[in-house]
This record gives C-alpha cells, sequence and structure tokens, in this order.
C-alpha cells in the first residue's frame, strides 16, 4: 500500500467518522422538534443514538444520569474506559452523559477514545441541557395555563355562589321566622308541632349551606385577631380525638415552636383543619396514620396535614375545590368542606394544595402569611 492510498483510507475513515458524528447530532436536535416526546422517552432516545457514533460502536454504549434517574442504552455495562460530560442547567450540574466501551480497545487520543468524540459528547449534553430546559419551561407554562382555568373556573362558581346564596337568604329566613312563630303556637297538635320541627332543622340546615357558600365566595369577610397555629390544631385534634381512637387512626403532631403568631380568624381557621383532617378521617376506614406538623418558612407558617388513606386519582384533584362535588355516598357529604377550607385560606392571604394518588394517602398542605413580631405588637 503506497503513501497515497494510505492517506485516502484514512481521510474515508475520518469522513465516516464525521459523518456518524453529524448523524447523532442531528438525530438529537430532531427530538427537540418532537412535542409530544415526554423527558423519559427523549433521554432513552438519546442514549441509543450515542453507541453508533463513536470509534467502536460494537462495544460501546452509553448512560445518562439526570435529577438521580437512570437511563441506559440496550446491553449497557460499564467498562474500565469511560468518557463523561455534565449536564449543566441553570449553572447547576442536573446529572451527566457517559460513553464507555464494554471491552479494552486500543489507545487514541483519550484512551481509546477520540478527541473529537470527547467535542461531540460535551456538543450533546449542551444540547440536552437545552432540550431539557425548553420541555421543563412548557410543562411549567401548561401548568401555569391548567392554574390559570382553574382559578377562573372558582371564581365564576364563586360569583354564583354568591349570587345564589343572597337569593336564597331572604326567603329563608321568612320560612324560619314564620315556622317560630307556628311553632310558639297554643294548642298545636303533636304531628304539627313535630313538621314544624322539621321545617325548623330543614331550613337552619339550609342557612348553614348558604353560609358555607359566602364563605367559599369570600363574602364573609374574616374577624382576624392574633392566632397561635399550633394551639388552634391542639384544639382541633382534641376535639376529633375520640374519633381518631375510634378509627384506629395512630396521630403524630409535630409541631414546631418557634412558629409565630398570625393574624387570623380562630374560628374560620379551626373551620379549615377540622374539614381538612375530618377529609383525612374518612379516607382511613380501616385505620392508619395522621400527621400534622408546623413550621415557618420564609415569612409564613406552613401547616402540612399527611394520611394514609385510599387517596384521590388526578380526575378528583381536579375538581375537589369545587362546590358540591363529592366522590360521598348521598346523604355523607354535602362537597362543600374543602371549597369552605379554600374559601378561608384565600381570604387570609394563604394558599391551600392537596396532592394525592389513589391508594396512597393524601398531603395537605397550607401556607399562611406570618407577621413578624413588630408588627404584632403595633397591632394590639
Amino acid at each position: 500500500m503506497n503513501a497515497k492510498t494510505g492517506i485516502e483510507e484514512r481521510t474515508q475513515a475520518d469522513l465516516r467518522e464525521r459523518v456518524k458524528e453529524l448523524s447523532c447530532l442531528y438525530n438529537i436536535a430532531h427530538l427537540a422538534t418532537q412535542t409530544g416526546l415526554g423527558m423519559d422517552e427523549m433521554l432513552e432516545e438519546v442514549v441509543e443514538d450515542l453507541p453508533p457514533a463513536w470509534l467502536h460502536p460494537e462495544v460501546a454504549c452509553a448512560k445518562i444520569v439526570f435529577d438521580g434517574h437512570l437511563y441506559s442504552s440496550r446491553n449497557y455495562r460499564r467498562g474500565s474506559h469511560r468518557q463523561r460530560a455534565s449536564i449543566i442547567i441553570g449553572g447547576r450540574s442536573r446529572g451527566y452523559i457517559e460513553v464507555s466501551y464494554r471491552d479494552e480497545r486500543p489507545d487514541q487520543d483519550e484512551g481509546p477514545f477520540l478527541n473529537e468524540e470527547r467535542r461531540l459528547l460535551e456538543a450533546v449534553a449542551k444540547e440536552v441541557a437545552i432540550i431539557i430546559m425548553h420541555k421543563e419551561a412548557e410543562h411549567d407554562r401548561t401548568r401555569m395555563e391548567e392554574q390559570l382555568r382553574h382559578a377562573d373556573r372558582l371564581a365564576t362558581v364563586g360569583q354564583l355562589a354568591a349570587g345564589v346564596a343572597h337569593e336564597l337568604n331572604e326567603p329563608l329566613g321568612h320560612i324560619l321566622g314564620f315556622a317560630q312563630l307556628a311553632h310558639k303556637c297554643p294548642d298545636l297538635p303533636e304531628q304539627a308541632k313535630a313538621d314544624i320541627g322539621k321545617i325548623l332543622r330543614t331550613s337552619l340546615y339550609a342557612r348553614e349551606i348558604v353560609k358555607k357558600l359566602l364563605i367559599f365566595a369570600r363574602q364573609i369577610p374574616p374577624q382576624k385577631d392574633r392566632v397561635n397555629i399550633n394551639h388552634v390544631i391542639d384544639e382541633v385534634l382534641s376535639f376529633l380525638g375520640s374519633q381518631c381512637a375510634t378509627n384506629n387512626i395512630e396521630v403524630s403532631c409535630e409541631l414546631s415552636p418557634d412558629v409565630p403568631e398570625i393574624q387570623a380568624d380562630p374560628s374560620q381557621l379551626k373551620q379549615v383543619f377540622v374539614n381538612l383532617i375530618v377529609n383525612a378521617l374518612q379516607a382511613m376506614q380501616n385505620g392508619g396514620d395522621l400527621t400534622v406538623s408546623t413550621r415557618r418558612d420564609k415569612g409564613k407558617v406552613r401547616i402540612v396535614i399527611v394520611d394514609t388513606g385510599t387517596g384521590m386519582d388526578k380526575d378528583v384533584l381536579r375538581n375537589i375545590f369545587t362546590p358540591f362535588f363529592t366522590t360521598k355516598p348521598i346523604g355523607l357529604g354535602t362537597g362543600l368542606g374543602l371549597p369552605v377550607a379554600h374559601g378561608i385560606v384565600v381570604s387570609h392571604q394563604g394558599t391551600i394544595k392537596i396532592e394525592s394518588n389513589a391508594g396512597k394517602g393524601t398531603t395537605c398542605t397550607v401556607e399562611l402569611p406570618a407577621k413578624n413580631r413588630a408588627i404584632l405588637e403595633r397591632e394590639r
């Protein structure tokens, strides 16, 4: 073989390597255009595209570690020779891409690897970081849009609920007034007296529903005072203690002693936590664990209620703050517990978040604004 032939063969070999590298980059860039591709599927595709681009694809394998999750190519086996590049997003390493040879191969520029392969791996890591950033931004945008739609639905329902509640208040007041007058009439037959009593009880129940609707619609302003949230939790758990014992539910309290006092309506907050904890108890009919914790977190007081009950699926979660939505049998729930809790928390400039999976329990997180001691002293 003459020198000219050797140069041509090396040139062709180099060209083949460059084509392989460009094909790899093209395939990965193409993944960014596939909007329906999830993060896991995208990273699984990347690890399969890497080995064919290396000098010895027959023994090459690849893996990606991202946010603690592992994605590896088929027949992956960690070899003694590896190349690795970090996935940097927002100035922080969130994982890496690694290519290795399962068997020994002749030394090149970097062990058995070429300098061009090092540059390719770093280019792939940058491209993957860009794709991930775009996908996370898309996910955040979708989530924000859904939250805005949900908030808009709740606002519309709140306006409707407020209108209905105000319209019902006047006729309910007349019914209650006349029923009370009729109940006081002398010489009423016992059956008539019993029937009027039913009218009174039903009317009072209806008025309580109207009151809850007004609270949900934030038409009843809270009567704020200085409140120690730990004392509120203690009172609620004491009130529900016998029910917990009856249902064989183990209660754990993790109340932080440095939680500051807040400005809030104590009776309304009790209603929030009674509603949340009663829901948790009803989800643990066969016993379970209930954990209630409080802590101070960046100018807020955070209350977390965790149960090991039946949980909820995504369809139920989407509707939990909608008035009259309930999964309970008829007669066992009005579907106003969580909407009322939501209305009260929002009226206190706080947030309420519920996370759940069917069969895996539920976590309720309430955050309320904390005021420092100086502000509370001025407001005394």
